[in-house]
């Protein structure tokens, strides 16, 4: 019996030291989680993230060129020195002119209602067919995502977001669904 409780007492401190050994080695938790960048990963991050546009997978193959500008009209008041740099002098009264719908050009977007995106091309066709038996005329836009294929089926292009709204609601009307696509003109 004596010798039992000896061995009893051996084997428990051998997992008490083994225990105390594991939390001394182990990092503690909430305390040396954090990692600290250097000056220079902070860099090369600020130097790959510099032209970074988060709309490039969006963009699909034959990325539409940028039109170009709408000639802006500036007020010769004081501020000449932004009128001569070719800023606007009332960016926030253009834009107001732009959402009202009386300046040249009165939404920059145009606008589609995405009824599903599918990786085979007969699952998209399917989904234009169900679409067509509503009286909705969707067209189908292949597209590479992620390195993969995709067959968008989409409503539009409506020039603007009243329309596509007004399509969205008729569409998800019929047990579909539907997201509002903003493409710039």
């Amino acid at each position: 019996m004596i010798v039992g409780i000896i061995i009893g007492v051996v084997i428990g401190l051998a997992a008490a030291l083994a225990v105390a050994v594991y939390v001394t080695k182990v990092p503690i938790p909430f305390l040396n989680k954090a990692t600290y960048r250097s000056a220079e990963q902070d860099a090369a991050e600020t130097r790959k993230n510099r032209d970074w546009d988060p709309n490039a997978p969006l963009y699909g193959k034959n990325p539409a060129k940028p039109l170009p500008a709408a000639p802006v009209a500036t007020i010769p008041a004081p501020d000449t020195a932004a009128a001569a740099k070719g800023r606007p002098a009332d960016p926030l009264g253009d834009f107001a002119a732009a959402r009202s719908g009386t300046g040249a050009n009165a939404d920059p977007f145009f606008y589609f209602v995405q009824a599903g995106a599918f990786r085979t091309p007969q699952d998209a066709e399917a989904q234009r067919a169900k679409l067509s038996l509503m009286g909705v005329e969707a067209k189908v836009t292949e597209r590479e995502q992620s390195g993969r294929q995709v067959f968008r089926v989409r409503v539009g292009p409506f020039d603007n977001k009243e329309d596509a709204d007004r399509q969205k609601e008729r569409i998800e009307a019929g047990g579909f669904e539907t997201a509002l696509v903003r493409v710039q003109r």
